[in-house]
């Protein structure tokens, strides 16, 4: 994790910044990056990298690139406002003696949050349209000998897959189907049974219900409804609240804010 020392909303890269300049509460950031902190702490270890002045968006840190057993891959933002973070998040894992790995040329690939892992198996969903580009899907492959699966994101509100698709374990889905194209849903669907996906309706999914970080059973989120709740529960899982709406503004929540280090 990162702290949200230097978070802001200075620029508009996606539609949630629209209207946000200068309107993000560094004190109020903080105070629910730090309750998020806490939550976490009672599941996991959380280690820390220091915060770069100039670089506001460094606190959403699943965007730092992706590691998988010892191998780290670093990410290549599409827009220039998040580069200056790749190489502070590269020399991190490289001074705990990671193994760099990057993909060739100039790829587009923003990390965690559009690589995710599925649960049941040691296959990598991919999203891409958005941010990360469809060729990354084949890098990673070849890079990590992993089979990956490409998903297309269509709705500029969910540029990041982890916006709209987190696997669970035990092969449970948590998903906003539209925000994928006819094909990937397809995929999606043909992979995983009806009885293990869980669709969040828009409300849910504007809420960054899908945005969640799953710690063993429970689930931590900026919200859920009272539907969304329950068929958590009865999928055996536990939801944990935690408000993170300050970081709505710059259009992250509670999985944008962690990367998994192991």
């Amino acid at each position: 994790m990162c702290a949200p020392t230097h978070f802001a909303v200075n620029d508009s890269i996606n539609p949630w910044m629209d209207g946000q300049s200068g309107r993000a509460s560094s004190s109020r950031a903080r105070s629910q990056w730090t309750a998020l902190r806490e939550i976490l702490g009672r599941h996991a270890t959380i280690e820390t990298i220091d915060a770069v002045a100039g670089q506001p968006d460094m606190p959403f840190t699943a965007n730092a690139g992706l590691l998988h057993r010892g191998r780290f891959v670093p990410s290549r933002f599409r827009h220039a406002e998040r580069r200056g973070v790749e190489a502070h998040f590269a020399e991190w894992f490289e001074r705990r003696g990671v193994e760099i790995c990057r993909l060739p040329g100039r790829i587009m690939f923003e990390g965690a949050g559009d690589a995710l892992f599925d649960e049941a198996s040691d296959l990598l969903w991919m999203g891409h349209g958005q941010r990360s580009e469809l060729a990354a899907a084949a890098g990673l492959a070849r890079l990590l000998d992993i089979d990956t699966v490409p998903l297309r994101l269509v709705d500029p509100r969910f540029p990041h897959l982890d916006a709209c698709f987190c696997p669970l374990p035990r092969g449970v889905l948590l998903w906003y189907p539209p925000a994928f194209d006819e094909d990937s849903r397809g995929l999606v669907e043909s992979r995983i049974h009806s009885s293990l996906r869980i669709a969040v309706d828009e409300a849910g999914a504007l809420a960054f219900a899908c945005n969640a970080i799953n710690l063993g059973s429970a689930v931590v989120l900026h919200r859920a409804s009272g539907k969304l709740k329950r068929q958590l529960d009865d999928a055996g899982f536990t939801v944990i609240e935690t408000p993170l709406n300050e970081f709505h503004k710059a259009g992250g929540s509670a999985k944008c804010l962690t990367l998994r280090v192991e």
